[in-house]
């Protein structure tokens, strides 16, 4: 299992926001990679209310169980490679695989056994360097819903944090309070 601190910026923008910022750094539609995050937790949503989120990203034909827990102010991702057999048995909640997200999962004083499957997340992503860190162009689809986040990501957080707002305000892109994709995910399921 691979643990990593997350430190990212990230934007909800307009279409035209987004497309202004993909012609600026030469990138088409044909750039935008697909990724599918499947998301998971209990019916009374336990890993939320420890303001943690538990996800499957499918990208190409790699599977990866990824624990997301608050770490100051940013994010400990705990990685997990899985095979499409199970994932195949976490949507259907059969079970829950062995190994250290399990054990981090139980840590919490979380049943695995009562973690469910929620709904997916699909996103066409592109991924840039910039400035030392990386640039993300997010356009995600779900429950209904289309929207468009860049996001950066690096090492260090005072610097990531004014090349982000240098980088919005340059192009006049209004910088918002923008949630994570699996907390948009869950504020829109529960709207409908």
């Amino acid at each position: 299992m691979k643990q990593e601190l997350e430190i990212e910026f990230k934007n909800i923008v307009s279409k035209n926001h987004f497309q202004t910022l993909m012609n600026h750094f030469n990138i088409t539609k044909e750039n935008l990679k697909e990724q599918t995050n499947h998301y998971f937790d209990t019916s009374s949503f336990s890993l939320k209310a420890q303001r943690s989120a538990l996800r499957i990203r499918k990208k190409e034909d790699s599977y990866v169980l990824t624990l997301k827990q608050p770490s100051g102010q940013h994010l400990l991702e705990s990685n997990q490679p899985i095979s499409k057999e199970t994932l195949e048995q976490m949507l259907a909640s059969d079970s829950f695989p062995d190994g250290g997200i399990k054990e981090l999962i139980q840590s919490m004083g979380i049943d695995p056994e009562l973690i469910q499957y929620l709904g997916t997340l699909k996103t066409f992503r592109a991924k840039i360097p910039y400035d030392g860190g990386l640039l993300f162009f997010d356009e995600s689809h779900y429950l209904g819903t289309i929207d468009y986040e860049i996001e950066y990501e690096c090492d260090d957080d005072k610097k990531g944090k004014e090349t982000f707002k240098a980088l919005m305000t340059s192009h006049s892109i209004p910088i918002v309070k923008t949630a994570n994709k699996i907390q948009r995910f869950f504020t829109r399921k529960q709207d409908i």
